[in-house]
């Protein structure tokens, strides 16, 4: 006998599979779990009666697309999100790209942008942002302008700058913003080094010549065959000595191009890629 289960599974498979013929945007490959959970929400929130009313709706609609879109896509983060990553990206990571006359840095899912101001004031204080190209990208568009805007609640920066604190920052950290309307609008001195731009890490190509690649807690959110393929662009987009960090529950240990790594501080998921990896 059918369960509900198993029909609610079959809408879900009909309706990724429908966003990705109808806009080309692949969320077949993501984790069951996150995946169900993110849809749940959408068609609670938006008072559709099934998920096939959800597919029915946007195959239609653009407007509605973008919802979902915005929906599946969108990532939890805050500035300096986990401290002692930061402290070991300092400590560990820096140093040896001072050896560069000039660093190339890719965020992966950067969501709105808190993670990049973090790295963009990281690099800012060891007197190498001058130096820096930071490529910031993600799939969700909305999030990107935000991102672009560099504009947060004014409520939210008490946490952040108890996290830039214990992540070792050496300036008040608002040196690195505007408050203005309760909201705090980041310095545009951090904005020259960044570009924001679409990128799906399902279905384009790699960034080229990469010396830093920050994506954390973004393939916690994809199926293991998915976070493999991944993981192998990265690979591709990073130079020889090239870093690569990920989040805490994200790891290289299964993936089929861990051989071209080394741990370099296991506790913080950084990666160094070998200097003979092909």
């Amino acid at each position: 006998m059918e369960t509900t289960t198993d029909v609610e599974r079959i809408e879900i498979q009909l309706l990724l599979e429908a966003v990705y013929r109808r806009y080309g945007y692949d969320f077949r490959s993501y984790a069951e779990a996150s995946i169900t959970r993110r849809i749940h929400r959408h068609r609670n929130l938006n008072g559709y009666r099934s998920i096939s009313d959800i597919q029915h709706v946007i195959l239609h609609d653009r407007e509605a697309f973008l919802r979902l879109l915005h929906d599946l896509s969108i990532s939890v983060t805050e500035m300096f999100r986990d401290p002692p990553f930061y402290c070991s990206l300092r400590k560990c990571v820096l140093p040896k790209l001072k050896e560069l006359p000039f660093i190339r840095i890719w965020l992966a899912g950067c969501a709105t942008g808190e993670e990049v101001y973090s790295v963009a004031i990281l690099f800012q204080e060891e007197g190498l942002l001058d130096r820096v190209q930071i490529y910031a990208t993600d799939i969700n568009e909305s999030a990107i302008d935000k991102a672009r805007q560099g504009i947060y609640p004014l409520e939210q920066i008490q946490e952040y700058t108890r996290n830039y604190h214990k992540a070792g920052g050496k300036s008040a950290f608002g040196e690195y913003y505007t408050a203005r309307y309760g909201h705090a609008a980041m310095q545009a001195f951090l904005k020259q080094h960044i570009l924001f731009s679409h990128h799906n890490l399902v279905t384009d190509g790699s960034f080229g010549e990469m010396h830093l690649i920050v994506c954390r807690n973004v393939l916690i959110y994809f199926s293991k065959e998915l976070q493999d393929r991944v993981l192998h662009l990265f690979c591709e987009s990073l130079i020889e000595d090239g870093f690569l960090c990920l989040g805490s529950k994200e790891t290289l240990r299964y993936s089929t191009c861990s051989t071209q790594f080394q741990e370099w501080d296991p506790h913080e998921r950084i990666y160094r890629k070998r200097s003979n990896a092909s």
